[in-house]
């Protein structure tokens, strides 16, 4: 594989427009190539393979979409409250929507890992790891809400997504009313 993590991180970001622009059939090594401007065979050159191309873009995925440090400190001194849980969560929702084209590529991928098991393996493993990482960030943090309520967090931020980047069954309700409605209903 080779080294430069610049040139990595471009061709895995270009991989995530062309996902969310053309869907996983027009995710090629070549389509890559051509949208970032590189010479042919590039991308296979960081990517040998197109599995190994979608774990690249999985990780790259949750570098975009991680909250940044500044966002997590300015929670960090605050009592961990079920309003605070909520804060969080609208972070999260609000981080998903502001990104499009990077979550249109996610939701992609993970369509494309249905039909294809091969792929499931490494949408699994990164999910797995991100799930677990929600769960001892919540535990360490001492917010409410176990294991099951992230869970089920997860489904429904997954859900709210998918009807705010297509067409919202109620589009006069506001993205955090409906995150405030979820987190009153969900924790204890």
């Amino acid at each position: 594989m080779a080294k430069n993590e610049a040139r990595r991180n471009l061709l895995a970001d270009v991989g995530i427009a062309v996902l969310a622009a053309e869907g996983s059939r027009g995710l090629t090594h070549r389509a890559i190539d051509a949208a970032a401007g590189v010479p042919i065979g590039t991308t296979s050159n960081y990517f040998r393979s197109r599995e190994k191309l979608i774990s690249g873009i999985f990780e790259r995925i949750g570098t975009r979409l991680a909250p940044t440090d500044e966002d997590l400190a300015a929670r960090a001194s605050a009592p961990p409250t079920r309003e605070l849980f909520a804060d969080y969560v609208r972070d999260i929702v609000r981080r998903l929507l502001e990104q499009r084209e990077v979550t249109l590529a996610l939701l992609e991928l993970r369509l494309e890992a249905a039909r294809h098991p091969e792929l499931a393996a490494s949408l699994s493993a990164w999910q797995r790891e991100g799930f677990d990482a929600d769960v001892a960030f919540n535990e360490g943090a001492g917010l409410p809400g176990s294991r099951r309520e992230i869970a089920l967090f997860h489904y429904a931020i997954d859900g709210l997504i998918l009807d705010r980047l297509t067409r919202p069954i109620d589009p006069d309700t506001t993205t955090d009313e409906i995150v405030d409605a979820l987190v009153a209903g969900l924790l204890p």
